[in-house]
């Protein structure tokens, strides 16, 4: 959340007089979408306490591995505009989908193991 706080003050205050109009708005998506799966992160955590199981750690990692694909994806490419790093970003925004769907999953499923 700090990195996405930090990077968005860099976008507004540094990089938007650097780069086109196209690239401050992907890198600006890019932050939005880390702060919102940033939360989404915290949440898990707070689930994790109510529904400990391998689907709920599942989710955690999907998200996370989601947020530098998409996230870091789209910054990538708004710094760059390198064009392979656009493959990534879709893998990383269904990262993202299959962690949120893994994590309903998680909450409708019996705990299978304690992780104390």
């Amino acid at each position: 959340m700090a990195l996405a706080v930090a990077l968005g003050a860099a976008g507004s205050h540094v990089l938007s007089a650097k780069l086109t109009e196209n690239s401050l708005r992907l890198f600006t998506l890019g932050v939005n979408y880390q702060i919102y799966h940033a939360l989404g992160l915290l949440a898990i955590g707070m689930i994790f306490d109510q529904y400990p199981n391998r689907k709920t750690v599942i989710s955690g990692w999907l998200m996370f591995v989601g947020i530098i694909g998409f996230s870091g994806g789209l910054y990538f490419y708004a710094l760059t505009l390198s064009e392979w790093v656009r493959s990534i970003i879709p893998v990383g925004g269904l990262l993202l989908i299959s962690s949120w769907l893994v994590l309903i999953l998680a909450i409708f499923t019996k705990p299978t193991k304690t992780y104390d």
